[in-house]
């Protein structure tokens, strides 16, 4: 995440440019997935599943990986100080969250297959959504990154990934 930052500066690549030919196009309807709104009902369903199953440390990592997220996303943009229309773009806040988020549903249903699927189909239309409308593509990439990171490690810390010695 940090080396793709850096690699693409402040300015749109190639691959940007041709994701943003789409701005107008009825495909810019796919950035609703990132809603706050849906994304917050989503979290609070993982939280009470997490909490009914008895699974505490599913439900700390629930209620404070997004925040973490957060955190990184406000953190880091002005270290990259990558631009679009005059706001903060690298990495993506909305995929950022988005990953998270629906890296904890995965976690959720115990990391099944159609759990999995759906995360990526959710999160592969988040960037398309995005990457056309309020941020460059690589910006949804590094929102990519950073949101896989921090589901990893909300998945080892919520004992969801056996530690090896």
């Amino acid at each position: 995440m940090l080396l793709l930052g850096w690699v693409v500066g402040k300015g749109a690549t190639p691959v940007d440019e041709w994701f943003q030919q789409y701005w107008d196009s009825p495909a810019a309807r796919l950035a609703l997935v990132t809603s706050p709104l849906i994304l917050v009902v989503l979290l609070v369903v993982v939280l009470l599943v997490a909490l009914y199953r008895r699974r505490w440390q599913l439900a700390a990592a629930t209620a404070l990986a997004p925040l973490l997220g957060i955190a990184f996303v406000r953190m880091l943009k002005p270290v990259f100080g990558r631009e679009k229309d005059g706001a903060l773009a690298y990495p993506s806040g909305h995929v950022t969250t988005l990953v998270i988020v629906w890296g904890l549903v995965v976690l959720a249903a115990g990391c099944a297959w159609w759990a999995v699927l759906v995360a990526i189909a959710v999160i592969l239309v988040g960037m398309l959504g995005v990457g056309i409308t309020f941020h460059y593509f690589t910006d949804t990439v590094g929102g990519l990154l950073l949101g896989s990171a921090i589901v990893c490690v909300a998945a080892l810390t919520s004992g969801q990934i056996p530690h090896r010695t």
